[in-house]
């Protein structure tokens, strides 16, 4: 028995007991021991309000990253919905500009009915844009068979000259650019009547981004800011392309009247271009064997 009493367990068992007991009794109304009680809960009262706060902290602790979590789920949401919405955007504003170049083409082919109209993509530049020819996607498999001897124009999506086919694969054409030294089309003033001469590349004024306008009649004015198109001497070039505008003009000898020519077409900025190939009327030969 006294070892029982000494006991650590037993001890704190009986002091459990009490306790509850205590408790019990102090929830009846008017029990004395809840009088007794007091001193304790003004001691125990504030351990309480500290845990409840420690609680109500590790709470709003918890809440906080729950809620860090979600809002950066809902940002990352938001942003593929936005790289969505841009992607979306971007399509649509590159099928705008397609739509654009196709009107474009079906312009040209109204102003020339005698032509069929090919469009292509530029392939490669040289570092020198302008003085060297430039590789197109489109071929003999397009439809862009050269033979010897000919030449197709090739124009911009805003319908102004850049230079003609020299050469064609299967896949791929050469152009021959306007400001190319080998380059030379006839040209006069757009207006009704308008004079008429020639344009070529030339080695010096091409660096200017120039043309060099020959064979002027020095009877008639020519002044700069004149838009000047393709006269359609020659065959190769039909009537009324845009050229370029006439930059400089030099009388300083009569019997030789030059000007300079700044062109329209910017080949640094293009992307995509159009061929004009000539419709071939079949001779009653060919038709005659085409029906056997």
């Amino acid at each position: 028995m006294k070892k029982l009493l000494k006991s650590k367990w037993f001890i704190a068992l009986i002091v459990l007991l009490v306790l509850a007991a205590g408790a019990i009794l102090s929830l009846l109304p008017g029990s004395p021991i809840k009088n007794l009680l007091k001193p304790v809960q003004l001691v125990s009262s504030p351990a309480q309000s500290l845990v409840k706060k420690a609680g109500d902290t590790l709470s709003d602790f918890w809440s906080a990253i729950t809620d860090g979590i979600a809002i950066r789920e809902e940002n990352r949401a938001l942003k593929e919905q936005i790289a969505d919405l841009r992607y979306r955007l971007t399509q649509n504003e590159e099928a705008a500009l397609r739509y654009e170049e196709l009107k474009d083409a079906l312009h040209i082919k109204d102003m020339f009915s005698n032509y069929e109209i090919y469009g292509a993509s530029i392939l490669s530049r040289e570092s020198d844009e302008w003085f060297s020819t430039i590789r197109l996607n489109a071929g003999v498999t397009d439809g862009i068979a050269l033979e010897e001897g000919n030449s197709y124009p090739v124009l911009d999506v805003e319908m102004n000259l850049v230079g003609r086919v020299i050469e064609t694969s299967d896949k791929e054409s050469r152009v021959l650019p306007l400001l190319h030294e080998g380059f030379a089309v006839a040209g006069k003033v757009n207006e009704v009547n308008g004079t008429t001469f020639m344009i070529y590349g030339d080695a010096e004024l091409k660096r200017q981004g120039l043309c060099l306008v020959k064979d002027i009649d020095p009877n008639v004015l020519i002044e700069p800011g004149m838009e000047i198109v393709t006269s359609g001497d020659g065959g190769l070039f039909p009537e009324g392309i845009p050229i370029g505008v006439i930059e400089s003009v030099d009388y300083s000898n009569p019997l030789n009247v030059t000007a300079t020519l700044r062109p329209y077409s910017q080949i640094g900025k293009l992307e995509d271009v159009f061929i004009m190939i000539p419709y071939v009327e079949e001779t009653a030969e060919e038709t005659a064997a085409t029906v056997v």
